[in-house]
């Protein structure tokens, strides 16, 4: 289930070989296979794909987000590179499922973050549909131990806590999460009205889960929205960022799983994803529901790099404020 790093993704184009002011991050990447790991001092960070849309599937929507990790590494190869000489930056693989092994696949992801955790390398993960986010939350789970308290931050149009009698999918994982783990909360923003029924608000509401709508969102009411993530964050040490890129406007971002026709603009978007990471609870960040196959001139799979490089950007000037280097 694991496929080492692969260097033909990694290409672009070549401002300078020699000014690394004009580097872009294919001339700055590294590949390391997750079984080379070793411990960072600092500033380390790991692109990590989870190639499976077993849950998407399983969950009725279109399939797709398979093959979104390797087009968004590629998407990610010909940015600017906007970190200093000194931060590392490693591609290590992705986690496959195949078979349709979804439950295998996903304790595979959670092996492959705990381990990046453990060794102080900051996981970026590159889904894949939303089911990314279980095997997400595993692994920190595993690195953080059981008695932390964990917070989970879900940027979607849906809550995703259908119930999973009939097996876990890619509409399930909050759910399964707070059944199974009494030291986790869960927050959502960007929820849709039309994207829920009544039923999974109400299972929202008896879970203790808080969010937020999508039309609270705006960069007129983003105080309120810091406001609303401050009051979660307190009550949690630890905290896993979450992505799904439906939460997004149809517009902006045609190729995912389920369109959103009333979604966030991407501004709002990078503004949230700038404010969470920035705090120092946040360890590791996802990104879901890319879908190649359904793409416009691959605008979906270019937002979903930018995002990426937003994390990694925020993830190390936080870093840097921390340690005052």
């Amino acid at each position: 289930m694991y496929k080492q790093p692969d260097k033909e993704r990694w290409k672009g184009r070549i401002d300078s070989e020699s000014d690394e002011k004009s580097f872009r991050v294919h001339q700055k990447i590294r590949l390391l296979d997750m079984g080379q790991i070793q411990a960072q001092a600092e500033n380390a960070f790991a692109l990590l794909g989870f190639q499976c849309d077993e849950g998407v599937r399983r969950n009725r929507g279109r399939q797709g987000a398979y093959h979104a990790p390797v087009e968004v590494k590629k998407a990610l190869a010909n940015l600017p590179w906007h970190l200093p000489p000194d931060v590392i930056l490693y591609d290590v693989g992705e986690i496959t499922c195949e078979g349709g092994e979804l439950e295998n696949s996903q304790k595979h992801l959670g092996q492959a973050v705990e381990r990046l955790i453990r060794h102080r390398i900051t996981p970026v993960v590159i889904g894949g549909g939303h089911e990314t986010a279980y095997g997400h939350y595993l692994g920190v789970r595993q690195a953080v131990g059981p008695e932390t308290k964990l917070g989970i931050i879900n940027i979607d149009a849906h809550f995703d806590m259908r119930p999973y009698e009939q097996g876990p999918s890619s509409g399930t994982m909050f759910r399964q999460i707070l059944d199974e783990d009494g030291n986790a909360g869960y927050c959502c923003l960007g929820i849709q009205t039309l994207g829920n029924t009544a039923a999974l608000f109400e299972t929202a509401k008896r879970y203790g889960c808080t969010y937020m709508l999508e039309e609270e969102l705006t960069l007129e009411k983003l105080e309120r929205a810091y406001e609303f993530i401050d009051d979660f964050i307190q009550n949690y040490d630890v905290l896993v960022l979450t992505l799904c890129m439906d939460v997004l406007s149809a517009s902006a971002a045609p190729g995912v799983s389920a369109p959103s026709p009333f979604g966030l603009d991407p501004k709002i978007v990078r503004a949230l994803l700038r404010y969470i990471i920035s705090k120092p609870q946040t360890i590791s960040f996802d990104i879901c529901e890319v879908n190649p196959l359904v793409d416009e001139n691959r605008k979906t799979i270019a937002l979903a790099a930018a995002f990426c490089m937003e994390a990694l950007v925020h993830f190390h000037r936080r870093q840097r404020a921390s340690t005052g280097r």
